[in-house]
């Protein structure tokens, strides 16, 4: 069964997307200075991640000096829809309806969280 792209990028491309939302914009350097804090990845790893992510049309490049200099195409907001959407279309079958009353009836829907402790949340990653 033949793979289709995803809308929500695989962990390490979130993790740089991520830095690039803080800095608006960023050479690889920089990118890699921030994505350190959670994980240190060699220059070359962080900057081949880049250049997938603008092979898929996710970042813009421009030539500033010696170096790229790398942007997000989408905003954040736009990637989180893409995940529910995904979320909703995968689990349950493009039902926002049934996401909802999932997420009340296990404790995670957001207000209800934070009522109780210890209570399941969603991944931060998608945050």
């Amino acid at each position: 069964m033949p793979r289709t792209a995803r809308d929500v990028p695989p962990p390490l491309e979130l993790l740089c997307l991520r830095a690039l939302w803080a800095l608006r914009d960023g050479n690889v350097k920089q990118v890699q200075a921030l994505v350190a804090q959670s994980r240190p990845l060699a220059y070359t790893t962080i900057m081949t991640v880049l250049e997938r992510l603008v092979r898929k049309g996710r970042l813009r490049r421009r030539k500033a000096g010696r170096a790229f200099v790398y942007s997000p195409e989408a905003s954040r907001d736009a990637m989180r829809r893409a995940a529910i959407r995904e979320l909703v279309e995968g689990f349950f079958d493009g039902s926002e309806d049934e996401l909802i009353r999932f997420l009340r009836e296990s404790g995670t829907e957001p207000r209800a969280a934070s009522n109780h402790a210890g209570a399941e949340s969603i991944d931060p990653v998608l945050l």
